[in-house]
């Protein structure tokens, strides 16, 4: 009896490596891009306004110069990196404009997605974060977010 379950033992360990070598080498034979998006691709797709207000265009710069590299271009995201600001989660009504500017202040814990905390933003003024709130939301307005 002992030698019997002994060796159902050892066959349900081998069915279950081969289970699992299977399943590692038919998910390394995919390329990358077929498992996940490539590092610092958009998350979103972004519809821009035909045109921006001054307060927006300023924003636009002040963005690009500091938020973008997590953020993404148009606030789209960035694989790996930080989330869409053009996402239903940072609508108006969830997200009012003093999160942006706390935000940039004192940095955020992380606590709705998974890229980790947000550091602070040292070196912008309320005049920055007031051009860059402007900005993203007149992207969000663009693409339904109100």
């Amino acid at each position: 009896m002992k030698k019997l379950a002994i060796s159902g033992a050892a066959v349900v360990a081998v069915a279950a490596g081969a289970i699992f070598l299977m399943t590692r080498s038919a998910s390394q034979t995919q390329t990358p891009a077929a498992q996940a998006p490539a590092a610092g691709a958009p998350m979103v797709a972004v519809s821009l306004p035909d045109n921006l207000s001054a307060q927006a265009e300023l924003g636009k710069r002040g963005f690009d110069a500091v938020c973008a590299a997590c953020h993404g271009e148009n606030a789209a995201g960035k694989d790996g990196f930080g989330p869409p600001l053009i996402h239903k989660i940072y609508e108006p009504s969830h997200h009012g404009d003093m999160a942006f500017f706390l935000a940039a202040e004192r940095g955020v814990q992380a606590h709705h997605w998974r890229f980790g905390n947000m550091p602070a933003q040292k070196g912008l003024t309320r005049a920055d974060m007031v051009s860059i709130v402007s900005y993203v939301r007149e992207l969000q307005r663009a693409n339904g977010i109100n």
